[in-house]
């Protein structure tokens, strides 16, 4: 028989040709050949001994001469020649020994040393490589392949190699999915209804026409009667404003400010140049009034104020002039654009002027702010709140034809609620068509409404809506309460707040967007309804159209004097006459401010009934009562928020007095 050596150290394998003990055609020499094939397959893929080829029928052929057998690997291939020996008829029991042999390594029978663990295979190739070159192993014995086997084992082969194609997997995928849509007919999709969300589409109009009956059949009217009962355990409030007697002391220089702006954003700039101007120390001249494109009013200063009035309540406290001395022009050679021009940050400290305006102003006697609206934070010390306060609300005081005009209106307003005490309800509305192409909520005007606020919005606001990657939500707005009522709306409101049919009511607005389709449903639900188009003549109004500031101080005198005043929609208006409310009221602001997240889902709810919706309201015009008499915080607005900057608590014996006025 052959009897072959493996020498791990040298990677050599010695076989030596012997005379088999049965013959050469044995069961015996068959074994000890697999044997020895499965052994020099295994040493070839561990790449311990070069690939060789050795002829597994003829195992009477010697191989290739090596180097001479050692003693001891003689005396150990002999040891194992007589084991077999004694053993010539079993088969597997030689097929056994060698595989244990391969498996310990060294010499047959157990007392060798022991080779190396064979490697993990990396590819399925290297086993059928492997049999092919033993000739007598496991691969040669299984059955042959059939072509799909052979196609998979090949496929599998291709990703164990090349494992980035799995980064491709979600690629295939879509791939797939996309054909597979391709496939199927649109009729056998599955059809998804989507629901819009609660709150999300103008559906008022359909609840008006639902709930109109038991609305008409509800006769309750004492809303103003009861609209403020709630009793604070800090009691009330009244104005205290103090002055200085004392003379003030030489101007550091003159201060010319330019407020922008409509009305109310103009009372900002006013009120936060005479804080500055005490502060610094300086001579504030009468602010200029910015003539804006949307606005379009070119009125002045004395347009829309009593002058004299503002100088003389501020001469305590603030020098105020008419126009900058003439000696100080000079120096500017009479053109003010000459003049050093401060661009001051919005909601600056008044730290800030000290540091920087201040000195400026030393050297050159004359500074210009322009704009200088909320050029001012609304926290700051008290000395600096004390001047607002002075300003806004006793020094800023309409001119006498706009003031005129508004006792008028205020006095025809009395009369038409004689039947509540000469009591009314005013209301800002903002449903004007700029406020409604601004807030890009949809309502019930179709595609005629859609292409008008397009074109509204591209003429206020060219470019601003239409920029690339603005998503636009009119759902999402709505929901959030950010969409301006519709007069309907502020109808179907009151009506349900306790206010009956016969309640006057003054409205505060600009022209309202399809007035004569979207006003009918509010005059049916009250009609004693005024404006001041309807309260004045054309001869009394002719003074103030086109002119928008001067109209919108005949509103803000007109809604200051009422019972009950209810805003619509955020803004300066609201903001300035909620403070001056408060503190001609007693600290109270007598102003309903409704939650409109919550009547955006009242209002599109279609199972609600009118007892339902009334005691929604009703609570709602509570939560209002209780939030009437708010004190300032530190980012609160002086004039949203006048306690206790401006006013100061009621004692006993001034409680018991308004009491009983009361």
């Amino acid at each position: 028989m052959e009897g072959c050596v493996d020498r791990l150290s040298t990677n050599e394998v010695t076989c030596v040709a012997s005379t088999p003990a049965w013959g050469p055609n044995t069961a015996f020499t068959g074994a000890v050949t697999a044997a020895l094939s499965l052994r020099l397959t295994t040493l070839s893929s561990l790449s311990l001994l070069p690939r060789k080829e050795y002829n597994n029928r003829g195992s009477h052929e010697a191989p290739p001469p090596h180097k001479s057998i050692p003693p001891e690997s003689n005396h150990r291939s002999r040891e194992g020649e007589r084991i077999g020996a004694e053993r010539p008829s079993s088969v597997d029991a030689m097929q056994h020994h060698a595989y244990n042999r391969l498996g310990s390594g060294g010499g047959g029978g157990g007392g060798g040393t022991p080779s190396p663990p064979a490697s993990p295979r990396r590819s399925p190739r290297i086993h059928r490589r492997a049999g092919k070159g033993g000739g007598g192993g496991r691969a040669a014995q299984g059955a042959p392949r059939t072509i799909a086997q052979r196609m998979a084992w090949m496929l599998l082969s291709f990703l164990l190699r090349r494992q980035a194609i799995f980064l491709f997997a979600p690629l295939l995928y879509v791939a797939a999915m996309l054909f597979y849509m391709g496939t199927v007919p649109i009729d056998s999709v599955p059809r998804i209804i989507s629901r819009s969300a609660p709150g999300s589409v103008y559906r008022s109009p359909k609840l008006y026409e639902r709930l109109r009956p038991a609305m008409d059949a509800d006769n309750s009217s004492d809303g103003l009667a009861t609209v403020w009962k709630h009793s604070f355990k800090g009691g009330g409030w009244r104005p205290c404003i103090h002055t200085s007697n004392d003379a003030l002391p030489d101007s550091n220089g003159y201060i010319y400010v330019e407020a922008n702006g409509g009305l109310n954003q103009q009372r900002t700039s006013i009120c936060n140049a005479v804080a500055v101007a005490g502060y610094l120390n300086a001579t504030l001249v009468i602010p200029y009034f910015h003539y804006h494109s949307i606005w379009r009013d070119p009125s002045k200063f004395n347009d829309i104020y009593n002058e004299d009035h503002f100088i003389n309540t501020l001469k305590s406290e603030v020098q105020v002039v008419h126009q900058v001395p003439e000696y100080i022009m000079e120096r500017f050679g009479h053109n003010l654009s000459n003049v050093f021009n401060f661009k001051i940050k919005a909601w600056s400290s008044i730290q800030y002027y000290k540091d920087a305006v201040l000195p400026k102003l030393v050297e050159e006697k004359l500074i210009r702010i322009s704009p200088f609206a909320n050029r001012l934070s609304f926290d700051a010390p008290s000395t600096i709140q004390r001047l607002r306060c002075l300003a806004n609300f006793e020094a800023l005081r309409f001119s006498n034809p706009i003031a005129t005009l508004a006792a008028k209106l205020v006095s025809r307003m009395k009369e038409h609620s004689k039947d509540n005490d000469g009591k009314y309800i005013a209301v800002h509305l903002r449903f004007e068509e700029d406020m409604v192409a601004f807030s890009c909520c949809v309502f019930d005007g179709g595609e005629e409404e859609k292409q008008e606020m397009n074109a509204a919005r591209e003429r206020g606001w060219r470019g601003k809506f239409t920029k690339r990657g603005r998503v636009i939500r009119p759902g999402t707005i709505r929901i959030n309460g950010k969409c301006p009522l519709t007069p309907l709306e502020v109808g179907l409101m009151l009506r349900g707040m306790g206010f009956g049919n016969n309640t006057a009511i003054y409205l505060a607005s600009g022209k309202i967007y399809k007035a004569e389709k979207t006003m009918v449903p509010l005059l049916e639900m009250f009609p004693l309804l005024q404006t001041k188009e309807t309260l004045a003549s054309t001869e009394e109004l002719d003074p103030f159209k086109n002119y928008s500031s001067r109209m919108a101080a005949i509103d803000y005198s007109v809604c200051l004097h009422s019972e009950v005043f209810v805003t619509t929609q955020g803004g300066n208006f609201p903001h300035f006459l909620i403070g001056h409310r408060r503190y001609l009221y007693g600290g109270h602001s007598k102003t309903i401010k409704p939650d409109k997240r919550k009547l955006a889902l009242l209002f599109d709810n279609p199972n609600i009934g009118w007892k339902s919706l009334k005691r929604q309201l009703l609570n709602m015009r509570a939560h209002s009562d209780a939030k009437g008499m708010e004190m300032k915080r530190p980012s609160d607005s002086l004039y949203t928020y006048p306690c206790p900057d401006c006013m100061c608590r009621l004692n006993k014996t001034e409680v018991s007095k308004s009491s009983s006025a009361r």
